[in-house]
């Protein structure tokens, strides 16, 4: 069984024939698939295995073979890893708080006052991430664009590929990038939205990244026109609250925050600056989740106490739901993440991005078909001979592990678990014949 924390098994056992079953409820049957096949239902947001623009490929690679970057194969692995493995500084009352607990754990040992103090000292160091910020200078950003560019572009594509799939009349004329890096938002975007984008401000406090942005977007030819107009590079965000963005996004920069009240402030700031959609992208981990987690209850349960746009928050994707999230209070504490292919940089073949995601809108989502609900889909779609293991956060809240068949839960459904996969919608019919169970 694939460990994903989720919680009961949900056997859908239809009493009547599959051909009564869809005519006590023909509306159902049709309406979620809007005239679509069922491999190309409304729920299906995954891509097939992406690759950057060929401009900004061509220009990443110049610019990497003339900065001449010595063992950079070696410092491609080791900063992958450390980005990887980068984690929240810990704040003055954790770090108390554990000083405390090894303390009372040490006095049950009858060890002298001295050699406790020394102890306790010790064990934070040892056991303690050290957090340190990056700063980079053009040699590191040249690294770090043979190691993220391509993983970054794939996340952030992935991501912006939900508002542009459900939200298709969506024509955003200015977009704020904050924490831009090496400019990726601004290429994905405009890849989805490039005939109405009439502003993207990219703002970085690297005047390096910054530079290399702008050479990448120019194809490492200092005197050759952008490939996209209406750039502007920034190392500070505008300083008028009442001045918002239709699309304000945010990709692997919460981590790269020294403190939670850092992070606060910038979200606050964010969302304060987004006038239809905020998109943020973290690093598939526990740490990546748990601040997109900290971000969304922020912005659903706090309010600033000067308010220049009245519209709340409410949560477009990936939830279903706007309740705590269920990966957070089971027992297992598996991130919510993603998977989505890509072609590397500098290598054949293809790799994964396994990212955390959330997309905030300042108006309600759209009203899904009468009688039907879409829970996400959490985990790979295990096929079998004539049925579907589908594990989906649904719309209650619950982590649900769906068992869907043709015959027990309609034949449009059933086809469309099976061209469904990770991270995909999924209709739910309610007032199905339901058996419960806790094992398969």
């Amino acid at each position: 069984m694939y460990g994903c924390g989720c919680g009961n098994t949900i056997l859908i056992q239809a009493f009547l024939p599959q051909d009564m079953s869809a005519a006590a409820n023909p509306q159902t049957q049709s309406d979620f698939l809007r005239g679509k096949p069922h491999r190309k239902h409304p729920g299906v947001t995954n891509l097939k295995t992406l690759r950057l623009p060929q401009e900004l490929q061509i220009a990443a690679q110049s610019v990497i073979q003339r900065a001449e970057v010595a063992e950079l194969s070696e410092r491609v692995r080791k900063l992958t890893n450390f980005l990887w493995s980068r984690k929240r500084l810990i704040e003055d009352v954790a770090l108390r708080k554990r000083a405390v607990n090894l303390e009372k754990e040490l006095w049950g040992k009858d060890l002298l006052n001295d050699r406790i103090r020394k102890k306790v000292l010790s064990e934070l160091r040892r056991t303690t991430y050290h957090w340190t910020p990056l700063k980079y200078d053009e040699e590191l950003g040249v690294v770090y664009m043979a190691a993220r560019l391509a993983g970054g572009y794939a996340a952030v594509k992935r991501a912006l590929h939900e508002i542009k799939k459900r939200d298709p009349s969506f024509a955003p004329q200015s977009l704020l990038d904050f924490g831009s890096g090496l400019g990726t938002v601004a290429w994905a975007s405009h890849s989805y939205w490039g005939d109405s984008l009439k502003e993207m401000v990219c703002v970085d406090s690297s005047g390096s990244m910054n530079n290399l942005a702008e050479r990448l977007l120019k194809g490492d030819d200092e005197g050759a026109a952008p490939h996209i107009k209406h750039v502007y590079f920034r190392q500070f965000l505008p300083v008028s609250p009442k001045v918002q963005f239709d699309l304000v996004v945010s990709a692997f920069t919460l981590s790269e925050l020294p403190g939670v009240k850092d992070r606060e402030d910038a979200v606050f700031t964010l969302w304060r600056k987004t006038s239809s959609y905020l998109v943020l992208v973290e690093n598939g981990t526990k740490e990546g989740h748990q601040m997109l987690m900290e971000a969304r209850d922020l912005c659903l349960q706090k309010q600033e106490k000067t308010v220049h746009d009245p519209r709340p928050a409410s949560v477009f994707a990936p939830c279903p739901h706007e309740l705590t999230c269920p990966k957070l209070t089971s027992q297992t504490a598996v991130p919510c993440n993603f998977l989505q292919f890509y072609q590397p940089l500098l290598l054949p073949g293809s790799q994964t991005e396994k990212f955390s995601f959330l997309v905030l809108s300042r108006s309600r989502p759209a009203a899904a078909a009468e009688g039907v609900d879409w829970a996400r889909l959490i985990a790979p779609v295990l096929r079998r001979t004539r049925h579907v293991h589908c594990r989906m956060c649904c719309p209650d809240g619950q982590l649900q592990h769906v068992v869907v068949t043709a015959r027990k839960h309609s034949r449009d459904v059933y086809r469309c678990a099976r061209s469904s996969d990770w991270g995909d919608q999924l209709p739910l019919i309610p007032n199905a014949q339901e058996d419960v169970s806790d094992s398969e």
